[in-house]
Parts: C-alpha cells; sequence; structure tokens
C-alpha cells in the first residue's frame, strides 16, 4: 500500500560541462555540507555550492553555483568520490587508482599519494584510530586483498592487509566486518580474525552486486530473483526480505526506508515491513546514495534530492486510510531529529489517540481499549460519544484538531442494537480500567457518572459497589437514570451518598414494603442496620414504629447496634426507649437483654424487669394448653440463668409470684439469694429430687468465697440427706454416700462422723474415710515441712542477729555522726552494716548507707 514518503527535487538540472558538444555524463556524486562533487565519464571532477531553501508554503528548492571543475587526464571515468571534510581533502577513484584532490580548489595534494590497483574502497566509519585529523579507508584491490589506510592531509599510511579467496567488486564496512561482493557471490569477512564466511551467489552477467549497511553489523545485498537479502555479521538473516524491481542500478538506507533505483523508477520500502511505500518514475538513474540524511540521485545530465516528507504528515496519511499499525510503526521509529523528547512523546500519544478513536470505528475493541490507555487519552473525548452519558454540569468541548470524524455510536451503529450494546460494554470496560488509575485524575465526576449509567442500563453488578464507595456520582444527572430502569436501591444509596436520609429510607420502605420492587435490595435488616448508625435521631424515630411493626425482634437492633462513639441524646436514653417499646413485648426484653448482658449496666430497675418479663413469660407459657415442653424449658433456663447471675433484682417480689406456681428451681435460686441456704437445699433435694443441681447449688453458692462457707453449704446438703424426720430418708442413703465421696465436696470430717447414722458401716464411707485420711496426713506433712522451714528461716535470722551485735559500737562526746558531723546529745543512734553512725533522724533510708550510697538488703529479717 502505498505513501508519499519522499518528493523529488531538482538540485542541478543541467550540468554545466566544459563544452556543450562534448559527449559526457555524470557517473557519481559526493555531498559533503553544502559542497557537491560530480565525477564525469570523461574524467572531469566539477564542483559545486548547493543551498537548501524552503518556501513559505513548505516546499523545498535548491539553489546551486558552480565553483569551479577539475580534469584529470586519464581519459577513464570517474568511479568514485569520496569527501573528508577533516582533512579538506575528496578522494577519487579513477582507472582503478584512488588520489586525493583538495576540496576548494580541486587541485592535486603534493606528494601525490596514491593508492593503485583499486577496484572500490569505503571509509571506516568505526577507526581504531579515532584521531579527528586522520580518517580511515578500506580498499580492494585488483589482486585478492583487501588494505587498510590511515589518511592524512598529505599521505595514505598502510596499516594491514586481509587475504580474498576472489578479488572484491563493491564493498561496504561495519568494522571490523566488511561484507564483499567477489566475481560471483557476496561473503562476510571478519578483518580481526582474517575469517572470511560465504553467503550466497548472484547472477554477475545479468545484475551488479549491492551492499548498504543499514544497522549494527547489518548488511542488504542484491540478492537472486530480484530479492534484498538482508544479512547479519553472523551471516544469517534477523528481517524477511523485500521483493524489488529488476536490474536496479543503486539502493540506498535512510531510516526508516529502502530506497532502490533502476532505469525506470525508484522505489521505496519500509525496512519495519518490508512493504513498498512509494514509487517514483525517474528514468536513465545511475547514482544514489545518503549523505549524511539526505538523499541525493544523479542521472546522467541532473542531480535531484529525494526530499523526506515530514514523518507527520506521513503518519497522518496512513491514518487517514485507516492503516493504524503502519503508522504507529512509522511514528515509533521515523526519524525525529530537532525534536525534544517530550514533544516526540506528545506528538506520538496525539497518534495513538487518533488510532484508538480509528480502531473505535472499525469495532476492534481490543486494540482501541489498549491505544485509548496508552495513548492517554481524555476520558471525556470517549465518554461523549455515548449520548447523555456525560454529566449536564459539563463544560467539556472537543479537542482542537479533532481526533476523529465521528458524531457518536449511533453514527457507527446505524441503528443496530446489539451494535450499540457492544459499544456499551466497550465503555464499561474501558472507565473499569482506568478508574484509580492516573489515566482518570481530574475526571472522577464524567468517568463516575458514566458507569452508573452503564451499570443502571446494563444491569451490572458494580452499581451498588460504585454508588457505596466515594464516587462523584452527581444527584441531579444520575436520579432520573436509576428511576428509568428502576434501580432503586442504587438510588436510595445515592440519596444516602448526598445525604438526604430521609428520602433514602422512603425508598427503602417502599421497597420492604413490595410498593417497588428491586432485586438487589438486601430486605429489612439493610434498613434497620442502616437506622442503627444514623446520627439523625429524629429520623430514626421516624421510621421505628413502622420497622417493629414489621420485625419486633430485628427491630430492636435499631437501638442495641447503635455505634460505641455515639454521644449520648435525650432521644436514646434507656428509659426512653423501654417507655416506648413496652408495646413490644420481645423487643422491649431484647433490649433489656442487652443493657444488662451487653452493657452491663448495674440498676436494679432494669434487672428486675427483665426478670419479671422472664418470669411472666414462662407463666404465659404454662398457661397456654398447646405450648410444648421445649419452649417452656428454654423460657425457664433464661429465667433461671438471670437470676442466678444478677444480684440486683427485687428477689422478694420474683419469689413470691415464683411460689404461687410451684416454680421450684427457681424458688431454690431465689432463697439462694436470701442465704436461706437450707430452704433452697431442701426444695432441690426434696421437691425436684435433683442431686446434681443440689450439689451444683453449693458450688456455685461458694465460688469465690472461702472455704468455710463452701463446707458449711456441703454439710446442709449432708444434713437434708441425713434429716431422720423426711419419710423417704431412705431414699436418700444412696446420694448422701455419694456426695461424701465426691472429690468435688468440702467437709470437715469430725463433723461428718458425728452426724452419720449409728447404723452406717465403715465399709460404706470406705472411700470417704480414705480420702479424708489422705487429706489430713497430707495437711500434717506440709504442717510439718513449714514448721522446719520456720525454724531453719528463725536460726538464720538469730544467727544474723548475734553477728550484726558481736560488734561493739563505742558512743563517746568526741563521736560525730557521719552525716551531719555534729554530736550525739541523745542515746539513740543508727547503725549500718558498714559501720557508718549516724543520728535517727539522719538516716533517711534505713537500707542504703546515707555516706556511700551502697544498698542493703531490704529482705525482713
Amino acid at each position: 500500500m502505498s505513501i508519499k514518503a519522499f518528493e523529488l527535487v531538482p538540485v542541478i538540472e543541467r550540468i554545466k560541462l566544459m563544452s556543450e558538444k562534448a559527449k559526457t555524463q555524470l557517473d557519481c556524486i559526493d555531498v559533503c555540507g553544502k559542497n557537491l562533487y560530480i565525477g564525469t565519464s570523461d574524467c572531469f571532477v566539477v564542483h559545486y555550492t548547493i543551498e537548501e531553501r524552503t518556501q513559505p508554503s513548505g516546499k523545498v528548492t535548491f539553489h546551486c553555483d558552480k565553483i569551479g571543475h577539475k580534469y584529470l587526464a586519464l581519459k577513464k571515468p570517474i568511479v568514485q568520490i569520496k569527501s573528508a571534510s577533516a582533512l579538506n581533502r575528496i578522494m577519487v577513484l579513477c582507472d582503478n587508482t584512488v588520489s586525493m584532490l583538495n576540496m576548494l580548489d580541486l587541485e592535486p595534494v603534493m606528494g601525490g599519494a596514491k593508492i593503485k590497483g583499486v577496484n572500490c574502497f569505503c571509509f571506516n566509519e568505526n577507526p581504531q584510530n579515532s584521531s579527528p585529523f586522520s580518517v580511515e579507508i578500506c580498499v580492494a584491490l585488483r589482486k585478492r586483498q583487501l588494505q587498510f589506510y590511515t589518511v592524512t592531509e598529505d599521505k595514505f599510511i598502510h596499516l594491514r592487509d586481509v587475504s580474498l579467496s576472489e578479488p572484491a567488486v563493491e564493498l561496504d564496512l561495519d568494522s571490523p566486518f566488511v561484507c564483499v561482493a567477489m566475481t560471483s557471490q557476496y561473503s562476510m569477512i571478519n578483518t580481526d580474525t582474517g575469517y572470511e564466511q560465504s553467503l550466497f551467489p548472484y547472477d554477475n552477467e545479468n545484475s551488479r552486486p549491492l551492499i548498504k549497511r543499514v544497522g549494527k553489523e547489518e548488511f542488504l545485498l542484491g540478492g537472486p530473483s530480484a530479492l534484498g537479502m538482508f544479512v547479519t555479521s553472523d551471516g544469517i538473516s534477523q528481517r524477511p526480505p523485500l521483493q524489488w524491481s529488476d536490474n536496479l542500478a543503486s539502493i540506498s538506507y535512510l531510516h526508516p526506508y529502502i530506497i532502490a533505483m533502476n532505469d525506470e523508477f525508484i522505489t521505496v520500502h519500509s525496512i519495519l515491513d518490508q512493504q513498498q511505500k512509494q514509487t517514483i518514475p525517474f528514468q536513465g538513474g545511475v547514482y544514489l546514495e545518503n549523505f549524511d540524511g539526505k538523499v541525493f540521485i544523479a542521472s546522467g545530465r541532473a542531480v535531484y534530492s529525494l526530499v523526506p516528507v515530514a514523518w507527520e504528515k506521513q503518519v497522518q496519511a496512513l491514518l487517514a486510510d485507516k492503516r493504524v499499525t503502519e503508522a504507529l510503526d512509522l511514528a515509533k521509529n521515523a526519524n525525529k531529529s530537532g525534536l525534544s523528547r517530550d514533544k516526540i512523546n506528545k506528538i506520538y500519544k496525539r497518534f495513538q489517540q487518533q488510532a484508538a478513536f480509528i480502531e473505535f470505528s472499525q469495532q476492534k475493541f481490543e486494540e482501541a481499549l489498549e491505544l485509548f490507555k496508552s495513548g492517554e487519552t481524555d476520558a471525556r473525548e470517549v465518554i461523549c460519544l455515548y449520548p447523555k452519558f456525560l454529566p449536564s454540569n459539563s463544560s467539556f468541548t472537543r479537542c482542537a484538531p479533532p481526533l476523529h470524524e465521528i458524531a457518536d455510536i449511533n453514527q457507527l451503529c446505524r441503528g443496530n442494537e446489539d451494535l450499540i450494546m457492544q459499544y456499551k460494554d466497550f465503555l464499561c470496560s474501558y472507565l473499569e480500567e482506568i478508574k484509580g488509575t492516573k489515566l482518570a485524575v481530574g475526571y472522577k465526576q464524567e468517568i463516575d457518572v458514566a458507569l452508573l449509567k452503564l451499570y443502571a442500563e446494563l444491569n451490572t453488578e458494580g452499581l451498588i459497589p460504585l454508588i457505596s464507595n466515594d464516587s462523584g456520582c452527581d444527584l441531579n444527572d444520575c436520579v432520573e437514570w436509576l428511576e428509568k430502569y428502576k434501580r432503586f436501591h442504587a438510588l436510595g444509596l445515592l440519596y444516602r451518598l448526598h445525604s438526604d436520609h430521609d428520602k433514602a429510607l422512603g425508598i427503602w420502605q417502599k421497597l420492604a414494603n413490595g410498593d417497588i420492587t428491586d432485586e438487589s435490595f438486601p430486605g429489612l435488616p439493610f434498613l434497620i442496620d442502616y437506622l442503627s448508625n444514623l446520627s439523625d435521631h429524629e429520623l430514626v424515630w421516624k421510621y421505628v414504629d413502622w420497622v417493629l411493626s414489621n420485625d419486633p425482634e430485628a427491630g430492636v437492633q435499631i437501638f442495641t447496634n447503635r455505634p460505641a462513639s455515639e454521644p449520648p441524646s435525650e432521644r436514646m436514653r434507656p428509659d426512653t426507649i423501654i417507655d416506648y417499646l413496652h408495646q413490644f413485648p420481645e423487643a422491649v426484653i431484647s433490649y433489656l437483654e442487652y443493657l444488662i448482658f451487653q452493657k452491663k449496666l448495674e440498676k436494679e430497675k432494669y434487672h428486675t424487669h427483665l426478670a419479671v418479663l422472664y418470669l411472666d413469660s414462662v407463666l404465659q407459657l404454662m398457661k397456654e394448653p398447646n405450648a410444648k415442653k421445649e419452649q417452656i424449658d428454654i423460657a425457664r433456663s433464661k429465667l433461671r440463668h438471670m437470676l442466678q447471675m444478677s444480684s440486683l433484682y427485687r428477689v422478694q417480689l420474683i419469689l413470691g409470684k415464683a411460689k404461687e406456681t410451684n416454680m421450684h428451681a427457681e424458688c431454690a435460686i431465689l432463697y439462694g439469694k436470701l442465704e436461706e441456704h437450707d430452704k433452697a437445699l431442701r426444695i432441690l433435694v426434696h421437691k425436684l429430687k435433683d442431686y446434681g443441681a443440689a450439689e451444683n447449688y453449693c458450688m456455685v453458692n461458694s465460688n469465690g468465697k472461702d472455704s468455710v462457707v463452701r463446707k458449711r453449704l456441703f454439710h446442709a446438703l449432708l444434713n437434708v440427706y441425713l434429716d431422720p424426720s423426711y419419710e423417704q430418708k431412705d431414699q436418700l442413703i444412696k446420694p448422701a454416700v455419694e456426695l461424701l465421696n465426691n472429690n468435688v465436696a468440702d467437709f470437715d470430717t469430725v463433723k461428718v462422723l458425728q452426724s452419720l447414722p449409728d447404723s452406717w458401716s465403715v465399709h460404706i464411707i470406705s472411700q470417704f474415710l480414705s480420702r479424708a485420711v489422705r487429706k489430713s496426713m497430707n495437711l500434717s506433712r506440709n504442717t510439718r515441712i513449714e514448721r522446719m522451714m520456720s525454724r531453719g528461716e528463725n536460726l538464720r535470722v538469730k544467727q544474723t542477729s548475734i553477728e550484726l551485735q558481736r560488734e561493739f559500737v563505742t558512743m563517746n562526746d568526741d563521736r560525730m555522726c557521719a552525716v551531719c558531723n555534729r554530736a550525739f546529745s541523745d542515746p539513740t543512734f543508727v547503725r549500718y552494716p558498714n559501720g557508718v553512725v549516724t543520728h535517727v533522724h539522719c538516716a533517711k533510708n534505713r537500707h542504703v548507707c546515707p555516706v556511700t550510697g551502697k544498698l542493703f538488703s531490704t529482705k525482713q529479717s
């Protein structure tokens, strides 16, 4: 596919020759700066100066002046001209001889430095000697040899030779590698090692060899069947070949283009994709070369320049043809000399944006997505293609010059609903990917509003999380859209986001009542949770009655799940709430449980109130003929737990009601609270016959108290078992024995033996007696050990005391206090273990010497 990469511009339209009649023509040229040198077929070297001019219209023209000419008098054509500006010299190959001329006056260099027997030569762009006052050349000799020379102003200095298998007729150099065309094949020469690698043959009868360096250690060669073959220094090809025309005369390279010329056309191929990009008619071409980034072409009588079309224009032309890949490859690899990196990046990103919209228009959504992101496209440029998706208050206008010619997606889809949905799915994916990244900075509202509208229309799961989090969704833009697609729960969340809690609650109330429907609404628990965290207490009370009427058990969470950091208020005082909840028995019980068991409030009225409600609940169940035993047991279990756990309720009030209904287990707990343990135990043993509960009663009521209380309770229980006045006393012998043999029970052995009936044998209580003996012996042994340890400690203290008192202290009128240095006027004094004697009032710390600061033992003697 074609593109205009170059324009052919005349430089010298007709060479001014020595004689108009002379049958002469141009054979080779060289350009150095503004100097152009021409070698002719009749041994003339002609010097011109050229000046490139750019017209206001952007058109490039050249102005030339002939400076001079020189006849070399060899009667042979000039084959090569190479200029060395550092030396102010040009090197000319004529009659197989390389000689030097002065660049300015074209006169031969004094001394007549020459190299004979030369087929061709080239400059070494990577010489070993980097002196600015010399150049290095490689010469192909007729005698199967390459020679390297250092060239100075007046001489050729021979460096080294490299032998060849055949004479070279063409070469190019990327030191240390030389690619040469021999008489019938191409070879790669490593000049460091002398290794010669054969590449491939060529037809020397029907084509001329072509070699051009195109990159580091990479060359382009004219191959068989009009193919351009890329070859590296390793002898391999890393790019597909070019398909050229036949009978090429010359090739050149100006990144990223390969330029080739035959006797009819100039063709331009891209090195990026190896495709032909341009064809320029040009007859009679004899020479083509790139001179420092400028391509010149010569015919037999004229010189032209291939002026590159600005790379930006080339890319724009490719984009206009919708050749996106080619355009971006060219934009990435084009020669961008003279531009800063920031400017290049800015231009390239704009091309990426244009390419993205081209892919977008062709439904290549995956490619468009990547280009939108890599080109850092303003998200609003994409959103604005979707009617009504930008916020109504947005002042966005498309960039100028425009990135595309798309009006909107309706223009692209032409009523195709499936295609419209594909475009909306694409926008959804694109916005989701850039949301939260640097590409979304500054466009939060536009992106969130567009996503909300997409989610609402497409019924996507992302709608609720979008609104629930910190989003930039505008209320005015989104309410109508959410109502249109019946996303009522999301609408409530949007009102909440904008702190319009009353409207949010009104919508959720309708959803809970079934007046409107939305599958995404979580139900009444969501509304309850919302109210429990709402700081507007007046608004909370507005909806409490409705919630509790629907579900009193769950609705009470509005009061029990309040935030811990919420400041107290009159509307949320416990007494206020309890007074209100009386109309909802289940709710008031749950709230009192919350106050007592979670908040740990120790107010008698709350504890009594809950105990009464528990008791009333049990009594109510007991009156119902259809009440299940399991329900009654659960209710009584809660009551007993409350009675046992709390000590703040009014015991007598509860006891009076419990006694009326023969609630023996509860009465036992209440008697225990009144310290009437005998009554409690008799109920458990005689009424309920629950001996395990009786033992547990002793454990619970002695918990946290000393062993005396514990023993008293267990003795009371044993006395109940052994009460001779009880009619069924024989039935209590077994639990009495089990109590005595229980490891948990605690007794005074002597008292137990005194209380046991005379009829009991030793065998019955053998286990109890064994344990009592072991316990007594253990206690006795421990007591003896403690007594002996105390005696040893007493002896140690006595020894220390004797040792301390063995030394006498002399006190006389001359003895002074070690602290204040005054005499002792009182017979009392303090002596420290290190011998320091002080007044009593000077001894601030009995364990620390006031003079030396030495610390003595603080252990009590």
